[in-house]
């Protein structure tokens, strides 16, 4: 198909009302669909694009969710598993947010430690499980309790059950 400046390629329409994540690392889209609880069979009309070229990353997904804006809370899920992202707001057509998410520098309650004898892991103890980010690249967090790593490939497993 031809774009309007005459380039092949694909091409996909402008979302109303809703929200566009660009810059996703790459198999990644999924696991923003399933963080936001975006089902595929649900109400929102979606375009997930996977594997195509970007400039400033080499490869990235992309996906637009017609009818839905990310709350506060997910968009610090989003960061754990697209560190690379940006959500961009749209409103009659319009983008009137544009955010670049960022891993937090604590998690609190969202992760679990790898570590089996973590306190935080222990039955008859109410620790609530707490991280501090010691790397942006590759993404790496810290358990505060015992000083287990966790990996992005991990901390990815856990955020969405394995997908992506």
């Amino acid at each position: 198909m031809r774009s309007p400046d005459g380039e092949e390629g694909l091409v996909v329409r402008k979302i109303r009302h809703g929200t566009v994540i660009d810059h996703i690392p790459v198999g990644r889209a999924l696991s923003v669909l399933r963080i936001l609880g975006v089902s595929l069979t649900g109400p929102h009309r979606i375009a997930v694009l996977i594997n195509v070229e970007s400039r400033k990353i080499g490869r990235k997904d992309i996906v637009k969710i017609e009818g839905l804006e990310p709350r506060l809370e997910d968009l610090d899920r989003i960061a754990l598993v697209a560190p690379t992202a940006t959500i961009n707001v749209v409103r009659d057509y319009r983008v009137v947010v544009k955010r670049k998410v960022e891993p937090p520098r604590e998690v609190r309650g969202i992760l679990r430690c790898v570590n089996p004898t973590c306190i935080t892991r222990q039955e008859r103890e109410h620790v609530t499980p707490r991280f501090v980010r010691v790397s942006l690249e590759p993404l790496v967090y810290q358990c505060v309790y015992c000083g287990s790593l966790l990996t992005e490939k991990e901390i990815v497993e856990q955020l969405t059950g394995g997908v992506g």
